[in-house]
Order: C-alpha cells, then structure tokens, then sequence
C-alpha cells in the first residue's frame, strides 16, 4: 500500500495569481465544452458565451463548417454579439461602433474610417480558435496547435458506444461559492459518498467507488441494484463531465469564474417518451445540491487561514491525486523563451 500524498497547498485554492496563471495555462490550451450543435443549424446561428475570463463565438457558416472567434472587435474590443444564442445575418456586427466581420473571420468594413484608414484597418481580423464536434457537442480551444478533441476524449467515445438519439429536456446553471478545482477535487471523489449523499449510501453499488483514470478521463462504471440496469459516470479533463444513468445523459460543466467562485451547467438530455427522466433528473439534481453544500463548506474553510494542507490516500483518492498533479505541472514556473525562470531574472 502507498503512503500518504500531500494536498495541493491551499494557495491554490485562494490565490488571484494562481487563477490568473490557470486561465492562461489550463483554460486557454484544453478543449472546453461550448454547447450544442442541435443550436447551430443554419447559416448564421451562433453562440456566445464566457469561458474562464474569455468571451468566445462560434457561427455557422454559409457552407455549414463551424467558426470560432474571440468575440472581440480588432477596432476598440466591443463585443460581437450577445451572449446567449442568437443569429446574425452574414455578418457579425460590432455593437460599439459597427464594425463588420465575415463568418470567416476577415474585415468586411471599418465604418466611418475613411479610404486611408480603413486600409490600414484591413488586416485587422478576428482572433480565431478551434471548433470540433463529438457526438452533437461543440467545444472549443483557444490554442490553434492543440491536438484533436477525439485523442483526448477516445477513451469516453470508445465505452460509450453507439448511443440512441436523446434531445434535451432541461438546462440549468448555478453558481457555486467555491473554486472549480474545490468542486472537480470532488466531483472526482469516491470517498466522501456516505458523509454527504445518504441515498448513494442506501444503494449497494450505486456510489462512485472505482474511478480509473485513462489519459484525460476518468470512467466510473455504476450498478443500481436498486432500481436496475447500469450506467457510466465520466469526467475529462479538466472540468466537463458526462454522465448516464437510467438512460438519461447529463452534461456537467464546470466553469471558473474567479478565485472563490464557479458556475455549474447541467444539461439533461433524455430518449423520446422516456417515463423515468424524471425521477432520474430529480436524483440527479438531489446529489448536486448535496454536493454544493460540501464545495462551499469547505470553499470557507479553506479562506479562513487555518487549513494549510493536509494528506490524500492513494488507493481512495486516487483520481484527485491525478488531477491535483497535473494542475500543479499545468501551472508550474517554466523557462521563458529566453531561457529564464522567475528565480533567474
């Protein structure tokens, strides 16, 4: 049996310069859940959105590829559109001062620059990113070298198999007064079931007990003795999970929004006449708002200076330990481009 773990220190919990630090070095190089393609069915369709700090749209074109941009106007950074899910008609237009892009991302018009100034502009595009699909899921990545969803995400495609069509039937977000890694650190956790979630404790099986890491996500098989059948709880790196249970499929985003703060998304999506997506929902959302409770606990906890660090058990917590390390690794002091290191300058 191995020994003991240290925790990540609690700095990493609480500090603004270690969040700033994950915005560029974490959210900025993965692949991040940006919505449904069900949504962006024709020429024009877009959405909108704020990802960790960076506010980001993805379009239809006319030719039916998806396109992505920072949504953020070349001229004096206005927004393009609304955040939400909108349409706009061949062309994004700047709402500060009416700037005009093509769905290609190229400057169609600099308005009110005259002749001589408007060349100069010309080159003045929109900041690109990356937009792939899986399984009727939009995602996105701000890092153009990033390698393709599907190496990350191969292991979760591979157990999932062929699935049936399921459209969705609720969509929720929340806010958590916690940082995300407080809430993923959790979501990861096998072994706090019987302290916070008495019904998972009830059902022999049901808990979340065997999560094995492969690559960039984490796989849970789930057996309900109680009500029957199997299911398959999963995370990917570094904060979406994917599960199904009853034969309903939740989508959990988990979405920083600063230090000591996050956002939750749920989408539930479910088959045509499905008579039980409703107690499965109702579960569902019993053990999220079990798990907000936790998350927030020991958010305060953590700000209240007393907790330093403590210890993490290898063969119960193994997953946290994984996803603990490769934050720090994400995060770490590296050489510059000229080789030199915060300690050398």
């Amino acid at each position: 049996m191995t020994g003991p773990i240290l925790t990540a220190p609690v700095s990493v919990y609480i500090d603004p310069a270690v969040f700033a630090r994950e915005r560029e070095r974490i959210f900025a190089k993965s692949w991040q859940f940006f919505g449904l393609a069900a949504d962006l069915l024709r020429a024009g369709d877009y959405l909108a959105d704020v990802l960790a700090g960076y506010p980001l749209v993805v379009v239809r074109d006319e030719q039916g590829r998806l396109k992505g941009y920072h949504n953020v106007c070349r001229h004096r950074a206005g927004p393009l559109a609304e955040e939400g899910k909108g349409r706009c008609d061949r062309e994004f237009v700047c709402r500060y001062h009416d700037w005009r892009y093509g769905y290609d991302g190229r400057l169609k018009k600099a308005t009110g620059f005259g002749s001589v100034q408007e060349g100069a502009a010309k080159d003045l595009h929109l900041f690109p990113i990356l937009v792939e699909t899986w399984r009727g899921f939009v995602f996105v990545n701000l890092d153009l070298h990033a390698p393709p969803l599907i190496e990350i995400i191969r292991p979760l495609d591979e157990r999932l198999g062929r699935q049936p069509y399921r459209s969705p039937t609720i969509r929720d977000s929340h806010p958590v007064a916690c940082n995300w890694k407080v809430y993923v650190e959790n979501y990861l956790d096998g072994y706090h079931r019987e302290g916070i979630h008495p019904a998972l404790a009830q059902k022999a099986g049901a808990q979340r007990i065997d999560i094995q890491m492969h690559g960039q996500v984490a796989l849970c098989e789930i057996v309900d003795s109680v009500a029957g059948g199997e299911g398959l709880w999963s995370w990917v790196w570094p904060n979406w999970g994917i599960n199904l249970y009853r034969g309903v499929l939740m989508l959990e985003h988990m979405r920083p929004e600063g230090p000591d703060r996050a956002r939750i998304d749920h989408i539930f999506l479910h088959e045509p006449e499905d008579a039980g997506v409703d107690a499965a929902i109702a579960y569902s959302e019993r053990i999220t708002e079990e798990d907000n409770w936790i998350c927030e606990r020991v958010q305060r906890n953590l700000d209240a200076g007393v907790y330093k660090e403590g210890i993490l058990s290898p063969d119960q917590e193994g997953t946290v330990v994984w996803f603990q390390a490769r934050v720090a690794d994400a995060i770490a002091d590296r050489a510059n481009d000229f080789g030199e290191t915060d300690e050398t300058r």
